[in-house]
């Protein structure tokens, strides 16, 4: 015990040495943690993954600096992974859940309208959703798009006209 206290120190009057030992450590431990919770928390940044990452991030923070105690920073960390993991599990069985967690897509465009109440709700301006129409289509024109979403990740999908419907316009 004595030899783990004078590598990783107690409290927050830590050396160089111990604050470079805890943070070691931590790397180490949000890499098992990040196999834990799954790939899909920090690969699809959806506002539910987003506060996860902060949140993760503020508690094992204070573990490196000694501003909390070490094993108790870990446990807690471990906690937040888990309940991630298990609340997305509850959500792929339950839509509800998902929605609550997630959210939903909404409809931004359609039938060559835009949907001003979904725009407001997503907080989307015309400008906004004509730059996805470019960035994703590579064209400065509503003519050959079907339908237009904001998804649960904040991300714009932009769904072209199949080409029959091109053709019957």
């Amino acid at each position: 015990m004595e030899l783990i206290e004078k590598i990783f120190g107690v409290g927050s009057d830590l050396t160089v040495y111990q604050m470079s030992a805890r943070a070691v450590a931590v790397f180490f431990v949000a890499l098992i943690l990040l196999r834990v919770a799954g790939g899909r928390t920090f690969g699809r940044k959806s506002a539910f993954d987003e506060v996860i990452v902060i949140i993760l991030g503020a508690v094992i923070g204070r573990g490196i600096v000694g501003a909390s105690p070490f094993i108790p920073v870990i446990a807690a960390s471990a906690a937040i992974v888990i309940l991630h993991r298990l609340l997305g599990w509850i959500a792929i069985g339950n839509h509800t859940v998902g929605r609550l967690i997630k959210g939903e897509k909404l409809l931004l465009y359609s039938n060559g309208a835009s949907n001003a109440r979904n725009m407001q709700r997503a907080m989307i301006s015309t400008r906004d959703l004509m730059e996805s129409v470019r960035i994703m289509t590579n064209q400065d024109t509503l003519e050959d798009i079907d339908e237009i979403y904001i998804e649960r990740t904040g991300e714009i999908s932009v769904i072209k006209k199949s080409k029959k419907d091109n053709h019957n316009s």
